[in-house]
């Protein structure tokens, strides 16, 4: 297809009240811009001072400009045969429509795509806080910011149309129909036609799929009552765009039922990230996550990579993206003096310095330290990661104090937010790693109807579930639970990025205060002095946050 990406600035918001003052375009087609076209337009009476000071346009820059009715008949034959697209379109090509209606130029009825349609229907809350153009450019990372000038503006448009048609694939969107269907809301007419998909599910724990004609999964939940959660998605009270798209797409609705609500949570994770259904969005690309991990090497050095760690080695994470990993990274360097080059280094030969040389590193490169003595460096930072982190954090509160008291106030709040995370980290990993390395736990819960919901966990994963009989002794049904359980060896207990959520999830279920924990192998126990034992700093680093207005976590 080939887009006109358009953009005005005009002299107020009402197309009958106001008028153009600026007009800027570009023409793509395949990701390829075939052309530009931008021109001032005379709008014919002043420019507000409030409208100059946002667009930078004054009423010297438009005097000699061309009025309006010159310019439309310029940028139609530009336009021409192309499908336009506008960020929120019915202001510009409102203006447009009403500005061939005044020159008596006919008004050729193009296709529109609009960008904040698409972006509501693809993205939410917790991927951007509001669908501006500003906004979306950044999450998009667009080559050009948009500043309120047409061409400027439009350009960004540009990067944030094709992020957007990017993501649209994976939602059956290929053609030109197909992407006018996806701007319209689908009507409670049609998503009631679809009512008899409900129709025969179990009333039961467990996980259900929607699957389009093809027989591909577009969606997977969960549900303790799998008949009443699906009939839920046929009735008025769904409103999620997103969802009724999807079931447009519908054709049968398959059902996997579970011992109970743990189970399919556990099943629905695993489901999700080995088909990535289109219209689901949590947990479906744990290769995606990022860890950080020493490196093994004579002189090893804190990377970011995308591997899950293996048994042995130390490591912090998972992040969800690769920004949190490295300002957590960045912290820890700030307290802890490791290399921070990518060089291979040799014990025998030394290398070329770098700059950081001058800066405070130890110069491995140099052989400024021996083996022996860099390694005593990472063993405190290895005690920080998986025991201990005081000599982190005290070093950390430390730099802070010292850059407030020289008034540097923004250093200090982007080093306090730094020594947030890295606690949360810290936190998050022991919980993660003390967790897994407790072999096998069984718990249990109260089920709804008498009897207990039973789930036995093996390094971090569920081997079995089962919900016992109502008013029997649960034991002898636990330890045949335990006997037929999947075996999960130790040196299989990798944290893949499922295995993370998977083991979270289970871990949040087990600090239940209704739940009992019936066994465990080895013991499950963090160590006193650990990264928990600083629930009250990082409290008070959340709320310094929270007021500072920084969202995170």
């Amino acid at each position: 297809m080939t887009f006109t990406v358009v953009d005005l600035e005009t002299t107020g918001i009402a197309s009958d009240a106001s008028a153009i003052t600026e007009i800027g375009a570009v023409k793509v087609r395949g990701g390829e811009i075939l052309g530009e076209f931008s021109t001032l337009v005379n709008p014919g009476e002043p420019i507000s001072p409030r409208i100059s000071a946002m667009t930078g346009i004054t009423d010297a820059m438009v005097a000699d400009a061309p009025p309006i009715a010159a310019v439309l008949p310029s940028f139609l034959e530009f336009a021409a045969g192309s499908t336009w697209v506008a960020h929120n379109a019915p202001f510009d090509v409102g203006f447009l429509r009403a500005a061939c209606e005044s020159a008596g130029q006919p008004w050729p009825r193009p296709a529109v795509v609009d960008t904040v349609v698409l972006a509501r229907r693809l993205l939410d809350r917790s991927e951007v806080p509001n669908r501006r153009l500003g906004t979306l450019a950044r999450h998009f990372g667009a080559a050009v910011t948009p500043n309120h000038r047409a061409l400027d503006d439009a350009k960004a448009t540009v990067d944030v149309l094709h992020a957007l048609l990017e993501r649209l694939g994976g939602h059956y969107v290929v053609t030109d129909v197909d992407l006018a269907e996806f701007q319209r809301a689908i009507p409670a007419e049609e998503q009631r036609r679809k009512r008899h998909l409900a129709e025969g599910l179990p009333q039961a724990p467990g996980v259900y799929i929607f699957r389009d004609a093809a027989d591909k999964p577009l969606y997977i939940g969960t549900s303790v009552n799998i008949a009443g959660r699906v009939r839920g998605y046929f009735t008025g009270s769904e409103k999620r765009t997103r969802m009724r798209h999807m079931l447009r797409l519908a054709e049968r609705v398959e059902t996997i039922e579970c011992a109970h609500r743990v189970e399919a949570q556990v099943r629905e994770l695993r489901l999700i990230s080995g088909t990535k259904p289109p219209f689901n969005r949590k947990s479906k690309y744990p290769e995606r996550l990022s860890w950080l991990r020493l490196t093994n090497e004579a002189f090893p050095r804190l990377s970011v990579v995308r591997t899950p760690p293996e048994a042995g080695a130390h490591w912090l994470g998972p992040f969800t993206s690769r920004r949190l990993a490295e300002e957590t990274r960045d912290a820890v360097l700030e307290a802890v003096p490791i290399r921070q080059c990518t060089t291979k280094l040799s014990v025998r030969s030394t290398s070329p310095a770098c700059a950081l040389a001058e800066l405070g590193c130890l110069a491995p490169c140099q052989h400024r330290v021996d083996v022996d003595e860099y390694g005593e460096v990472v063993a405190r930072l290895g005690t920080a990661i998986a025991g201990d982190p005081s000599t982190v954090v005290a070093a950390l509160q430390s730099r802070i104090g010292d850059l407030a008291a020289r008034e540097r106030f923004e250093s200090a709040a982007e080093l306090r937010r730094a020594l947030r995370t890295f606690l949360h980290t810290v936190t998050r990993t022991q919980r993660l790693r003390a967790f897994i390395d407790a072999g096998e736990l069984v718990a249990a819960e109260r089920a709804p109807h008498g009897g207990w919901d039973v789930a036995v966990i093996r390094h971090g994963q569920l081997a079995a579930a089962d919900t016992t009989p109502a008013r029997t002794n649960p034991m002898q049904a636990i330890q045949a639970l335990r006997s037929s359980a999947a075996t999960i060896p130790a040196t299989d207990a990798q944290l893949a990025g499922v295995r993370a959520a998977e083991a979270e999830l289970l871990l949040s279920w087990l600090e239940r205060p209704e739940v009992r924990l019936v066994h465990a192998d080895v013991g499950w126990s963090m160590p006193t002095r650990s990264a928990g034992s600083y629930h009250a700093l990082l409290d008070r680093l959340r709320d310094a946050d929270v007021a500072a207005g920084v969202a995170r976590y």
